[in-house]
């Protein structure tokens, strides 16, 4: 029963393109990439479970900051990066 409390407590993923400059996200996992796009992540240091925070966005690139490393990622990438608030 515990863990359908935590479910309900749980806000729902959505693509980090959605994300506010300024807020930490939590990465949770790749939809619609396949095994090329997480590898690439995963490369980068973007793990599920990772905190990102979102630096810039603008109508271009994505700058995030995970681990104390900025990266630049595309549209595409962050339109298939699910993430919740923390």
């Amino acid at each position: 029963m515990t863990d359908r409390q935590d479910d309900a407590n749980t806000p729902p993923a959505m693509p980090l393109a959605m994300a506010a400059v300024g807020q930490t996200v939590r990465f949770v996992a790749v939809t619609g990439g396949g095994a090329g796009l997480t590898h690439r992540l995963a490369e980068m240091g973007l793990t599920p479970g990772e905190a990102v925070e979102v630096v810039s966005r603008s109508q271009g690139p994505f700058i995030v900051q995970v681990r104390g490393t900025r990266l630049v990622l595309g549209r595409g990438m962050v339109q298939r990066m699910l993430v919740r608030p923390c």
